[in-house]
């Protein structure tokens, strides 16, 4: 290839993967550039006249400074889009047709991207881009020879609505907070096409990875990369007597499998409590109302506030009946706290079975009961297990991911 060794990364909102992926190529000194919608500086003067919720989602818009030398935003969008949300206003944030929904904000940063690419006179060697924020920009890149790097950081779209689809049936007052099944026609050839387009895949789990299966044709090949873990805390949290700390963190849909966590602390009270942390979603949804108003609910906390709150607790139950990975398993572990989840999330791919976790069944309240009960009654064994998750998030290091990224991406960009 005749371009120069650089890569141009685009998300709109700069995950903490999407931080380590430009990180990653910013230090290896093949980032062309960074393009997102906001890039707040980390010490904006601005900071102290905005409402705390505002401020909050803005600082969590600060990168790196070898990637926010070379980042460049698109905001307006997402600046309405955050005030409607804090104001109410649902009709500019509606899905896909809102002028300031997260689909509208993604097109029109891919547009933008799109742009860049066809008229810059020294075009990148590969693009990178995420599912929903890639199809124009990957156009643009076929009409000038750049490979198309495509990170695919949840599940395939046929898979997602097939399992959704079944849970709708089996949990039917649930079955509003199960969104697989609003995308348009449009929204899914767009992924389709974006997975044509694409030179090369990246997932974070094997189960991300096995939701492909179900594609009729898959031109470019899939590399597993696990995302990483904050630096570990220094020692895990003493494990007092009384009931065992239970807590979750996650959007509060059934797609998390919410409800069977539910069920399985309703199993084994009164012997734990539980903390949930979380938005619930606009659908109505009266067993989760009732859940709410019965167990400690915190609908939002600043990542710091997270973290402490992992370190307080005994166990993470993350039940998901549908993940990319969960970020949130490897934080948990991070904190010194053991993780059950089920198969369908990168737990298979991170814990030992009874060492720093347990891998149970989707929808399998019985089952995560079962594991709790364990915690319960063997304290020293929850306390050796709090110390082994330790150990395995000093192995699970943001560098390895990023150490991995590069060697996976090199032959498109080298």
């Amino acid at each position: 290839m005749s371009q120069p060794s650089s890569v141009l990364l685009s998300h709109p909102f700069g995950n903490a993967n999407v931080r380590h992926a430009a990180l990653a190529f910013a230090e290896s000194g093949q980032l062309a550039g960074f393009r997102t919608c906001i890039h707040w500086p980390e010490k904006s003067p601005l900071a102290p006249f905005l409402p705390q919720a505002i401020r909050q989602q803005l600082q969590r818009r600060s990168f790196p400074p070898a990637v926010a030398r070379l980042a460049a935003a698109r905001p307006l969008r997402e600046i309405i889009r955050l005030l409607a949300l804090q104001l109410g206003w649902k009709s500019l944030t509606a899905h896909e047709i809102g002028w300031a929904s997260v689909d509208a904000v993604s097109r029109d940063l891919d547009a933008a991207v799109a742009r860049e690419i066809a008229t810059t006179p020294h075009p990148p060697a590969a693009i990178y881009a995420y599912e929903d924020t890639a199809v124009a920009s990957f156009r643009a890149a076929r009409e000038r020879n750049i490979s198309c790097i495509y990170d695919l950081p949840i599940g395939y779209w046929r898979e997602a609505r097939r399992i959704q689809s079944e849970e709708a049936i089996l949990q039917p007052e649930w079955a509003a907070t199960l969104t697989a099944t609003l995308d348009s026609p449009r929204k899914l050839n767009q992924k389709e096409d974006e997975l044509d387009l694409a030179d090369l895949i990246i997932v974070a789990s094997r189960f991300t990875a096995s939701t492909l299966a179900s594609r009729p044709q898959l031109f470019a090949p899939v590399h597993i990369i696990p995302y990483g873990c904050p630096p570990p805390a220094a020692a895990p949290g003493a494990t007092p007597d009384g009931p065992l700390r239970v807590l979750f963190v996650g959007s509060l849909g059934q797609r998390k499998g919410t409800s069977y966590l539910l069920d399985a602390i309703d199993q084994i009270q009164p012997h734990a409590t539980l903390t949930l942390i979380g938005s619930r979603p606009h659908a109505p949804c009266p067993p989760l109302d009732i859940a709410l108003k019965k167990h400690r609910w915190l609908p939002s906390l600043p990542h710091d506030e997270v973290l402490r709150e992992m370190r307080e607790h005994d166990v993470l139950v993350f039940p998901s009946l549908f993940e990319g990975f969960g970020l949130v398993l490897l934080e948990a572990l991070s904190q010194g706290i053991p993780v059950i989840t089920t198969p369908h999330t990168g737990g298979p791919d991170i814990l030992t079975e009874g060492e720093d976790g347990y891998i149970v069944p989707i929808r399998d309240s019985a089952a995560i009961a079962e594991k709790l009960t364990l915690l319960t009654r063997d304290r020293r064994h929850l306390q050796e297990m709090k110390a082994s998750a330790l150990r395995k998030a000093a192995q699970l290091t943001w560098q390895k991911y990023r150490s991995d990224l590069l060697s996976a991406g090199s032959p498109l960009f080298a």
